[in-house]
């Protein structure tokens, strides 16, 4: 079975394009306005109806208020919404929109056989995730690797953490927020190399 690969952060035609001819499994559309990859929920909205069917459209937000997640499902209709755990217990969701939990740290908590996110510290800056803490996560849940994923370390990372998925952002950019087609292939490429038997 083939990795589950998901593109973050894209904000272009471009980079949408280069997603979904490379094979990605979910792009993701960010919504907080302290990212570089910052979207209008219509952007989204347009850019997202350009996906394949089997493509999933992800929300990827970072502490927002029920009032912003309002404000993007105005206009955008996500079939997962990615933000920190602690963030579900104070916003409310359509029942047909799914959670992507994002954990960070060797402290994280998964509920058993969950789809989560497993990050850095930070998202969306390059930092590596405690591989060490992913893999002990990932013998107990569908476990998305992401944290400072890049072409070159992909399989080395899928090695090391046995994980359900990886995802990246700026490591298929070429400048923050401006994703770079040949990356984003090359991950990909990398990603699916990589599966282990």
């Amino acid at each position: 079975m083939n990795v589950f690969v998901k593109i973050c952060g894209v904000s272009d035609e471009a980079g949408l394009a280069a997603a979904v001819e490379a094979g990605a499994d979910a792009v993701g559309f960010v919504f907080h306005a302290a990212s570089p990859r910052n979207l209008a929920p219509g952007r989204a909205a347009a850019l997202a109806a350009r996906l394949p069917g089997g493509v999933l459209a992800v929300a990827v937000t970072c502490h927002p208020s029920q009032g912003d997640v309002d404000r993007v499902l105005e206009a955008f209709h996500p079939d997962a919404w990615q933000s920190d755990a602690p963030d579900f217990d104070a916003i409310r969701l359509p029942p047909t929109v799914r959670r992507l939990p994002v954990l960070r740290g060797p402290a994280a908590q998964a509920p058993a056989g969950g789809r989560v996110l497993f990050d850095a510290p930070e998202s969306g800056r390059g930092a590596r995730a405690d591989w060490h803490a992913a893999s002990e996560l990932a013998r107990r849940t569908q476990l998305i690797l992401g944290g400072g994923l890049d072409a070159a370390n992909v399989a080395a990372a899928m090695a090391a953490v046995r994980p359900f998925g990886v995802d990246v952002s700026s490591g298929v950019e070429s400048a923050p927020g401006l994703k770079d087609p040949a990356r984003i292939r090359a991950f990909v490429s990398a990603a699916r190399a990589g599966v282990l038997a």
